[in-house]
């Protein structure tokens, strides 16, 4: 299904690996020229670019902090100068930094919050008034299951992504009137690298949570993503799509 998103800038943090790399290399797919971001990923980030530009269409590869608000401000006008503009904003670039809470630090805290919440802010804040302006956007940030139940060990990482889904349906509700649409996809079990790495007792455990019986590939959470980026979505907002096999059921 092609879903015409030709002549569209696109936006992605987190672009250079995993969830955020399949979902930069799905919008170029689907028409897009996309800018990604990457923090210590350079050599994979331009991996990406080289096989978004085999496309046919224009990539850039910006090493980005998320967590900078003015950093945020200068890649957005960065893309909007070399691309010529900018329609699509995925919100991805994530970290974890387990532990209970009972003995995690101050820096476990502030660091997953800053990257996963605080960056989710600040880019949304510096597209929403390109978007208003142009009166049209799409917005998708990515949450996780464990927004919305919860994990064990995972207080920072959850209330980070919880927190992604309040400020998605805020928006929705501050920008819809401008035309621009603002979602949030919540994938359970993906297997990225980092999950290949998860203990095969740990990823047995969690494969046997969903009723599919098996975990997600990159792709299908990227098609989603690409989905609520199109047109076909344009009655969609302020949704919470998950993307987990029946893992949160």
């Amino acid at each position: 299904m092609k879903l015409g998103l030709e002549g569209k800038v696109a936006l992605v943090t987190g672009g250079s690996r995993g969830i955020g790399a399949a979902i930069s290399l799905e919008l170029a797919r689907q028409g897009a020229d996309v800018a990604l971001t990457y923090r210590g990923q350079a050599e994979k980030a331009g991996q990406v670019a080289t096989e978004i530009e085999a496309m046919g269409r224009r990539a850039l590869a910006l090493r980005a902090d998320v967590s900078s608000f003015s950093e945020t401000q200068a890649t957005v006008d960065a893309v909007r100068a070399q691309l010529g503009g900018l329609h699509i904003l995925v919100c991805n670039a994530g970290i974890t930094w387990d532990g209970v809470v009972w003995k995690m630090t101050e820096e476990q805290w502030d660091s997953v919050i800053d990257t996963n919440l605080k960056g989710y802010f600040n880019y949304n804040r510096a597209v929403a008034p390109v978007f208003k302006d142009q009166r049209g956007g799409k917005i998708v940030n990515l949450s996780s299951i464990n927004g919305i139940r919860g994990k064990f060990a995972q207080s920072n990482y959850s209330a980070s992504k919880a927190g992604n889904i309040g400020l998605t349906k805020a928006l929705a509700r501050e920008l819809g009137k401008f035309g621009v649409n603002v979602n949030c996809v919540a994938p359970g079990l993906v297997m990225t690298e980092m999950a290949r790495k998860i203990p095969p007792a740990f990823l047995d455990v969690a494969i046997k949570e969903t009723v599919l019986g098996r975990a997600a590939e990159p792709e299908e959470v990227a098609h989603v993503v690409a989905f609520l980026c199109s047109d076909y979505s344009r009655h969609i907002t302020g949704e919470v799509i998950k993307v987990d096999g029946g893992q949160h059921i």
